[in-house]
């Protein structure tokens, strides 16, 4: 399926977000800006797309530092252009609450932005002159939200809904709920026209039926037990940071696991395993997977899916 001529998809690795890019006759606007180590690449790649205007908006589907990394640096270089983000969130960028913004919770870095403006479920949203409707999406994160172009049939759908599966239930880490809410967003997905997903991570993709069976499989999965969420979130922790350092000494691993309030959290609740055992347990699993190396007494990166 072929993208209208006004949306331009910019599909990153997997440590930044994938950014959609509107350049609409009157209007210019980019959904999800990637990860702060990005930023450059992010800020020459909008460039290109939008071959010499200026940008006018910026939309954050999610406050998680790899879709929202971007932003201080575009509003940097365009300062005119009104960042909107989850109505939830609003308050908390605008008094910079880090740790409620989950940047501290999961040890991941974001510069500080501004909030022009908030988005509320339902809203009507005009990008690259189309309708998209705001539809709220917990889950993955509890204020997240899809946009959804009934015209076209096209929705945006952040870490809702991947190819294979979706954004790790970062909420039961801590102890709250996060598998039914994940549910009744792939529910509310299921019951949309949708021919074509562009999601937060991985390449577009119009096998949306199949998507959608294989994301509830793996909720099924996980709400089984737990203890299997927080495993995956655990990894896939240590993983993103490994991503954006592509280096970290064998020695740092436990001190820096236990530094991390969500991993910590997890492993208390589901696994009690020491800081050494977490260490070696959490490097083994993304070893056997592929997805590190050991080198030199150094963790190195393999490229690979963050899960």
């Amino acid at each position: 399926m072929n993208l209208p001529d006004s949306m331009h998809v910019l599909e990153r690795g997997w440590l930044s977000s994938n950014n959609i890019v509107f350049t609409s006759k009157h209007r210019t606007a980019i959904v999800d800006t990637g990860y702060c180590t990005h930023e450059n690449q992010t800020l020459i790649l909008l460039r290109h797309v939008l071959k010499g205007r200026t940008l006018d908006a910026i939309y954050n589907t999610h406050l998680h530092s790899d879709h929202c990394g971007g932003n201080h640096i575009l509003q940097t270089h365009f300062p005119a252009a009104r960042t909107f983000v989850p109505a939830a969130e609003f308050n908390r960028v605008q008094n910079w609450e880090r740790s409620q913004l989950t940047f501290e919770a999961t040890g991941q870095r974001c510069e500080r932005f501004r909030a022009d403006a908030s988005v509320h479920p339902g809203d009507k949203i005009i990008l690259g002159d189309l309708e998209w409707s705001a539809l709220c999406a917990p889950g993955h994160h509890p204020y997240s939200y899809l946009l959804f172009c009934e015209k076209h049939g096209i929705l945006i759908s952040a870490d809702a809904l991947w190819e294979k599966g979706f954004g790790v239930v970062f909420p039961a880490l801590d102890g709250i709920s996060g598998f039914r809410e994940t549910r009744a967003t792939l529910q509310m997905i299921e019951a949309l026209d949708v021919r074509l997903v562009i999601p937060g991570h991985g390449k577009p993709f119009t096998e949306v039926k199949q998507a959608i069976e294989v994301a509830h499989s793996r909720i099924d999965y996980l709400e089984g037990d737990p203890l299997r969420n927080a495993q995956n979130g655990i990894k896939v922790l240590l993983k993103f940071l490994l991503m954006e350092r592509q280096r970290i000494k064998l020695s740092e691993v436990p001190k820096l696991l236990n530094s991390i309030p969500l991993v910590k959290s997890a492993n208390q609740r589901h696994m009690n395993f020491g800081k050494i055992h977490l260490a070696h347990w959490a490097i083994t699993q993304l070893r056997r997977a592929g997805a590190l190396d050991v080198q030199d007494n150094y963790l190195v990166d393999v490229e690979a899916k963050a899960g």
